[in-house]
């Protein structure tokens, strides 16, 4: 007998962020996130509740701990695309028919009686967090703000009634990687009206408010885009400033007019996969002396995006190559030797390009399920 329990404490809450690490125990690719980092995330402390609301629960066998899950509901999901559609996510649990399915029973019952009609996921908790499920490239640690899975979820997934609504794409490239010799020559005849400029730290909320901007008008009419609040927006810019170089962030301007961004994030997950999710005794000094003595030797690029006016054009694609120029640059001096892109929709053909005309592969999946509720 498989029973459920809500979530309604910081006892229930600890339990819920640190069950993965012993289903993961075996699994050389597992990265334990940092306790206190998780508990945070899950709290009302984070942003994301300010719009949306939730609920968790833990699955037992017995006295036995087996599994996970989440609901939420997201009111700016639920204006922009005047929607019923609510969201799972948080999804870990062993190998058994029945523990999905009473997790998938106690998510998809709130979310009915919360009025939605419709589900998505995973999310965890939004498409600007973790999101998707992984099904390919078990066998490679996730990268920073990327998540990990079980080979075997997506059969249970599916097995009770979601289907694909929408994949995404992490590439892999070695960072050593030339650049093709058409762009080069193109890059240096428009160097007098483009311009491609790292972050300027002393002025960092007039920089942050350009990503943004720039995001926001780039993403808007991908599937699925939600755009971050002020606030969301805000801690992600503290998460930058304490732990990007200048040079991990490019902006591109035309005639001085910023039109495109990239941000990079060294691969932390280097930094904190031996610490069993603990900062104390000596968790905060060896991530410290880790950043500064041996600098992780992957990183990810989180954000990039290019004004919808020069999507379709050469002048985009030359703003593109440019940044991912710049931020190479920077990661050889950083002696970074391997770069991952993600994520990109498998519907990006125009990204997805360019990547592979670096040589860049395509080594993980993410997808994401859809499950009408009746």
């Amino acid at each position: 007998m498989i029973r459920i329990e809500p979530v309604h404490d910081r006892v229930g809450l600890k339990q819920f962020v640190q069950f993965p690490s012993g289903l993961y125990k075996a699994d050389p690719a597992w990265v334990p996130p940092i306790t206190v980092e998780r508990l945070h995330f899950y709290s009302k402390k984070n942003p994301y509740f300010d719009h949306a609301r939730w609920q968790c629960w833990l699955a037992y066998r017995g006295k036995m701990l087996v599994g996970r899950i989440s609901a939420q509901i997201d009111e700016l999901h639920l204006a922009r695309y005047d929607s019923r559609i609510g969201f799972f996510g948080s999804l870990e649990a062993e190998d058994s028919v029945e523990v999905f399915q009473a997790l998938f029973e106690a998510a998809e019952g709130w979310l009915q009686a919360e009025g939605m009609t419709a589900v998505q996921g995973p999310f965890n908790l939004s498409i600007n967090q973790e999101c998707g499920l992984l099904i390919k490239g078990y066998d490679d640690p996730p990268m920073v703000m990327m998540g990990h899975a079980r080979p075997y979820y997506p059969k249970h997934v599916e097995a009770m009634g979601y289907q694909k609504v929408q994949d995404m794409l992490a590439y892999r490239i070695g960072i050593d990687f030339p650049l093709p010799s058409g762009v080069a020559r193109f890059l240096n005849k428009a160097k007098d009206s483009v311009r491609i400029r790292p972050l300027r730290r002393g002025h960092l909320q007039e920089e942050l408010s350009i990503i943004k901007e720039i995001f926001e008008e780039a993403w808007a009419e991908n599937w699925g885009f939600v755009p971050f609040t002020k606030a969301e927006f805000a801690e992600l810019g503290q998460q930058m400033k304490l732990l990007v170089e200048d040079d991990f962030v490019q902006i591109a301007e035309i005639d001085g007019i910023p039109s495109a961004m990239l941000v990079a994030f060294p691969n932390l997950h280097e930094v904190i996969h031996d610490l069993d999710g603990r900062l104390w005794p000596w968790g905060w000094f060896k991530i410290l002396w880790r950043l500064k003595v041996g600098y992780p030797k992957t990183g990810r690029v989180a954000l990039m995006g290019v004004r919808p006016r020069f999507q379709a054009s050469p002048m985009g694609a030359l703003m593109a190559y440019g940044m991912i120029e710049a931020v190479r640059q920077a990661g050889l001096r950083k002696k970074i030797e391997h770069v991952e892109l993600s994520w990109i929709l498998e519907d990006n053909k125009r990204m997805s390009h360019i990547l592979e005309s670096l040589g860049a592969e395509s080594y993980k999946t993410y997808r994401v399920y859809e499950k009408a509720l009746n």
